[in-house]
């Protein structure tokens, strides 16, 4: 009986050794993140741009959705670009097209708990001209919310 416990308490051991042996990088990011991003006034803009933003990590894959309004466009047209996880760090890059404007946009920044702040540029091709802007924003997790009688 004394060996059972024993196997028993060293196959317990072992696997407290396994998890406390793993990294913080290792942490789990799995989620869809939302947030807005602001980005600088453009020269054929109104004002300054607030809109959606989604970033989606699965299993290791990030991939982004953000909303591009402009006052001359009939419906908003989506910005999709891919991403890349280093330990904390994200880094975004996509691009967007409609009629005669086009642009192209990296963003990174680090995660802190739930939430990474991002940091960017948008270089915007409109009629043959350049303009590169500065946007900055905010993703987050939301809470999970656990429900009686569901499994963890």
């Amino acid at each position: 009986m004394r060996a059972g416990i024993a196997a028993g308490m060293l196959a317990g051991a072992g696997a407290v050794v396994v998890v406390a042996a793993m990294p913080a990088a290792a942490q789990v990011r799995d989620a869809v993140y939302r947030g807005t991003l602001v980005c600088d006034k453009l020269p054929f803009s109104a004002g300054k741009g607030r809109e959606a933003i989604e970033v989606t990590i699965e299993g290791g894959t990030v991939r982004y959705s953000h909303v591009v309004r402009l006052r001359d466009a009939a419906e908003p047209v989506p910005e999709q670009g891919k991403g890349s996880l280093n330990g904390q760090d994200i880094e975004l890059q996509g691009s967007w097209k409609s009629a005669n404007r086009q642009y192209e946009a990296k963003y990174s920044g680090a995660f802190v708990r739930r939430h990474a702040d991002l940091k960017g540029t948008q270089t915007w091709t409109d009629g043959g001209k350049s303009f590169t802007r500065a946007c900055t924003g905010t993703v987050k997790r939301p809470f999970r919310v656990f429900l009686p009688g569901e499994k963890k």
